[in-house]
């Protein structure tokens, strides 16, 4: 049994003593050239003490960081922490403000508890603990590398960082509760351990905007596991874990290509010949936005094994490629339950990712619909030489118009309906993305009306600002034959 038990100074509310028993289980998280457990498929046998959050502060020994965030103002959350540092003598948050309830799960970099506002049973948070006196130098440049990527972060496929709180020797991270659990556990309550079609297509939606959030920023995520995926109250997915993250320039481009032509419903009469004729095709340019950070390098080996892109495991450099082949083996393994290259060990795993062997596909003898254009999908993110892979150059933009995401109205995905799959449980009410849903009905209106401005040059191109969201059809769920428009 592996046992913790740490207490910090008398002058500091913080107790966070425990004992925790990790079970022998398959190891898939590789940092540098060592491996690490992956707490995320261990058990943890918990001794929490109950003395949690019950002395003040004293002057000096903290300091508290609000990150306000414009997208999330009418947050019933915000307006806890509002109410709470509106009463407090500094204008802060402090730890004795936060009552610990019990411990959800450990991490390479700290320990994650749920807590709530004291006088505020209705809004439920995480705080990450990070012992910065138990860490290496490199882990402790991790941690300020989660602080510093959370604290950039207005998405609502991503974590909030409500606060951060330096006491003593520890780092703490208030951010977003997610009660539905990880991607990983939903996965392995499913039949064969993997999902229909409909729900893949969904979940990995959802994945993709946050990554093209993401790289937009310069950041590469590097993480990308179901394990990493978490499930917020209402069904929406939520990305964890930033501490592998890197950052890079990334230039913003705004882009035309040629799209579909289409005649113009106008015709003109010919009164000498008395024959009518059709006006010529009208070429339609469509603008696309663009931001990859295609000048990203790094060096690190580091990631989960089974998701190392080739390049990585050669060590000779990766950009943000890996995170467009880390999503091929996320979206093969929610379709399959499995990764494409996972061998009988580590070591043969990697080889199998670094030889010159492509991606297979199990044969079935019954084939969901929609599973053909999956597989393109993943054998277009999943090609071993980066420069020649899917999203590379161009990023989510050019994977957004693959057919497996067709019919999907990007601007509206928050407000889609979560699949119904086994072991999802989805709470009623008002959520995290269901109040944005609010202010996007207010604004659709503004969606719908720049599809329709357009300008003409003297070409006689006719521009299509929002060409991406310009699909006919939402997206279709479990059990619906039908789009629903």
């Amino acid at each position: 049994m592996e046992e913790y038990n740490f207490f910090p100074p008398a002058d500091t509310d913080l107790d966070l003593s425990f004992t925790s028993t990790t079970s022998a289980t398959t190891d898939r998280t590789f940092a540098s050239s060592s491996a690490r457990t992956s707490l995320a498929r261990s058990s943890l046998t918990l001794s929490f003490n109950e003395r949690l959050s019950t002395a003040s502060t004293p002057t000096g020994t903290s300091s508290s960081t609000l990150f306000l965030r414009p997208h999330r103002t009418s947050d019933p959350h915000w307006s806890a922490i509002k109410a709470v540092t509106n009463l407090s003598s500094d204008g802060g948050l402090h730890l004795h403000h936060l009552k610990l309830l019990r411990h959800l799960g450990s991490g390479n970099l700290g320990r994650v508890f749920l807590c709530r506002l004291r006088d505020y049973d209705h809004a439920n948070f995480a705080l990450k603990v990070v012992d910065k006196d138990l860490l290496s130098s490199k882990k402790l440049s991790h941690v300020q590398m989660e602080g510093e990527i959370l604290s950039m972060l207005d998405h609502p496929f991503l974590p909030t960082l409500y606060a951060r709180l330096e006491v003593s020797h520890y780092t703490c991270l208030l951010i977003d509760y997610c009660p539905g659990g990880d991607l990983h556990s939903l996965l392995r309550k499913q039949p064969g351990n993997r999902l229909p079609v409909q729900a893949v297509r969904f979940f990995a939606a959802e994945v993709l905007v946050a990554l093209e959030y993401l790289h937009a920023l310069g950041i590469v995520y590097r993480d990308l596991k179901p394990e990493n995926v978490l499930l917020r109250e209402d069904g929406h997915v939520m990305l964890s874990d930033f501490d592998l993250c890197f950052k890079a320039d990334v230039v913003p481009t705004f882009e035309c290509r040629e799209g579909p032509t289409k005649r113009k419903k106008r015709t003109s009469c010919n009164c000498l010949s008395g024959r009518r004729t059709r006006s010529p095709e009208e070429l339609i340019m469509e603008a696309e936005f663009v931001a990859e950070p295609n000048s990203a390098f790094s060096r690190s080996c580091v990631g989960t094994h089974e998701y190392l892109a080739p390049e990585l495991v050669s060590g000779n450099g990766h950009g943000n490629g890996v995170d467009w082949w880390a999503f091929g083996v996320f979206i093969y393994e929610l379709l399959y339950g499995t990764t494409p290259f996972k061998g009988w060990s580590k070591e043969s795993t990697l080889r199998n990712i670094a030889s010159s062997r492509n991606v297979s596909f199990p044969v079935a003898e019954v084939e969901e619909e929609g599973m053909a254009d999956a597989r393109d999908l993943i054998e277009k993110l999943l090609v071993k030489d980066p420069r020649t892979r899917l999203g590379c150059a161009r990023g989510a933009t050019d994977i957004k118009r693959q057919a497996f995401f067709g019919g999907i109205k990007w601007p509206l995905i928050r407000t889609y309906r979560p699949p119904e799959v086994r072991g999802l449980t989805i709470k009623k009410g008002r959520s995290h993305v269901s109040s944005s849903h609010v202010m996007h009905r207010r604004r659709r209106w503004w969606w719908k009306g720049l599809d329709y401005v357009v300008k003409r040059n003297s070409k006689g191109y006719k521009y299509n600002l929002i060409s991406n969201y310009s699909n006919g059809n939402y997206y279709r769920y479990v059990n619906s034959n039908k789009a629903r428009k």
